[in-house]
């Protein structure tokens, strides 16, 4: 049985808008997967449906053998943690260090353990030397990099990420990657809604595409990446690199540049570009 399973969901709100229909997906403990749609595909209010900020209208939400329903947003959250898109709605506290004290003290840890956990999750985000400044003194990048840590410190089974590489330079974009895969080494399920692309096929294998309120395709990132009629129902567009290969006529399924050059190398000579 999965770790984590969303059992054909619908959430419709109050006044009758369905935000998500009918949507099956499941997920393992130790795996990283992204989830890539236009906005108003449903990936948001589905992920809130993971950690119980929202409940299902339809279907249910099984997490390591619990019913959302039967629980509270606060009893989930010990097994789900949510790092929201916009920092400014997650941060409350005057320092950094009390901002990611807050989650695991609330959930009842050790002064010991919580220490500890503070200083994993600041050296693995890089925010060491932030500790004691205001987190809005903060610029936007580094905001997002202290309510991952925040997240990180509860130590929940299951984190996801909404957003995480938005406002976010090259350097940093590098840091979430080695994030990511340091918490998958853990045994953390990590659940990553983003629109880029590259960040995608550099971090994850498994992608789940959503479009009008349901998944049209889940899979490897390979076969996602390469299946056209998908990528424009979800009017998605191919990493840089797939797109020129796609110009070039090479007619093999790259998704990074190491695969690219590798392709070239064999078609030396043979490469004919189409305008």
């Amino acid at each position: 049985m999965s770790f984590l399973t969303l059992n054909d969901v619908t959430y419709c709100y109050p006044n009758g808008f369905k935000a998500v229909e009918n949507v099956s997906m499941s997920f393992e403990k130790g795996e990283s997967v992204a989830i890539v749609g236009q906005n108003g595909a449903g990936k948001t209010t589905t992920v809130k449906m993971m950690n119980g900020l929202t409940k299902p209208t339809q279907g249910d939400v099984i997490i390591d053998g619990l019913n959302t329903k039967a629980y509270t947003t606060a009893q989930i959250s010990r097994k789900v943690g949510y790092v929201f898109q916009n920092p400014d709605d997650q941060i409350f506290h005057e320092t950094v260090k009390s901002e990611i004290r807050f989650g695991p003290k609330n959930l009842g840890f050790s002064e010991e353990k919580i220490e500890e956990n503070v200083r994993k999750a600041a050296e693995l985000t890089g925010i060491v030397p932030l500790l004691d400044i205001h987190p809005y003194n903060l610029p936007y990048s580094m905001k997002k990099f202290v309510t991952i840590a925040s997240v990180i410190a509860m130590d929940t089974d299951t984190i996801i990420l909404d957003e995480p590489t938005a406002g976010q330079d090259s350097q940093a974009i590098k840091r979430l990657g080695v994030i990511i895969d340091s918490l998958v080494q853990e045994g953390k399920t990590i659940i990553t809604i983003t629109h880029d692309m590259e960040f995608v096929v550099n971090n994850f294998e498994r992608v789940i595409v959503m479009a009008n309120k349901r998944v049209v395709q889940d899979s490897h990132k390979e076969e996602v990446f390469w299946n056209h009629g998908v990528l424009e129902e979800a009017m998605l567009k191919q990493p840089h690199i797939s797109r020129l290969c796609h110009t070039l006529n090479l007619n093999e399924k790259v998704l990074d540049i190491n695969q690219m050059i590798d392709v070239l190398k064999k078609t030396s000579g043979k490469v004919k570009v189409t305008l």
